[in-house]
């Protein structure tokens, strides 16, 4: 079947799809198992919803990855900055996703980590973009359901998990994978600073964070195919 990507909200499903489209890639609509779906043939890639929150996500990528096989599953969408080496429009290519609100108070172990897929961070590594465009780095992505709108908590987790940018449903998609076997990585567009204006840039800046991820992942597709 190829790629599966799948954005939480509707409106980065929208952004992406649209994105793919104004890069001269055909589009056609239809449902997979009681999904509705965007299938990219040119890109070898499907596009559908999973909805917010990392629960929400892991069921709808579950019943994704049982009604078709999937080589590689994407969650892309958006995401607050972490690193003040980061900035919004630049987008964060996952090495591990890390699950920040696995808050185990009764024994000390490690928060759950889970590896992108080694091939599919060679090729993106390896990928030459227009210049000037946007700029992509590759790290760690934290995973869970908060929104983080303020500084001190933004440093707090930076602190703890080392991670470039926090968003909500990486590690939904992620576990869904490891159930089905199948590679998994993550994708996001930085919209804000994860501070007391987050609300207001991401609102302001999601389409231009998601149409950054359409040019990447049509750019890597077109290369590779």
């Amino acid at each position: 079947m190829g790629i599966l990507v799948v954005t939480p909200l509707p409106l980065e499903f929208d952004a992406l799809v649209e994105g793919c489209a104004a890069l001269g890639c055909g589009v056609e609509r239809g449902l997979l198992g009681r999904l509705p779906i965007a299938s990219l043939p040119e890109l070898g890639m499907s596009v559908a919803r999973g909805g917010v929150g990392k629960a929400q996500f892991a069921v709808h990528t579950q019943h994704l990855l049982d009604t078709a096989p999937w080589d590689l599953m994407i969650c892309a969408g958006t995401a607050g900055a972490l690193s003040p080496e980061v900035a919004v429009g630049d987008v964060i290519v996952s090495t591990v996703t890390i699950e920040h609100d696995y808050n185990n108070r009764m024994f000390q172990r490690p928060k759950p980590r889970f590896e992108a897929d080694a091939a599919t961070l060679a090729a993106l590594r390896h990928l030459h973009l227009a210049p000037n465009s946007f700029r992509v780095h590759f790290g760690p992505v934290a995973s869970g359901d908060e929104d983080v709108v303020d500084a001190t908590r933004r440093d707090l987790l930076r602190e703890v998990t080392g991670a470039l940018c926090v968003a909500w449903e990486g590690a939904g998609g992620a576990r869904a994978c490891a159930f089905s076997q199948t590679p998994f990585i993550e994708l996001r567009g930085l919209t804000d600073q994860a501070n007391h204006l987050a609300v207001t840039d991401f609102q302001a800046n999601l389409r231009l964070a998601m149409t950054h991820i359409a040019s990447l992942l049509t750019t890597w597709r077109r290369t590779d195919l």
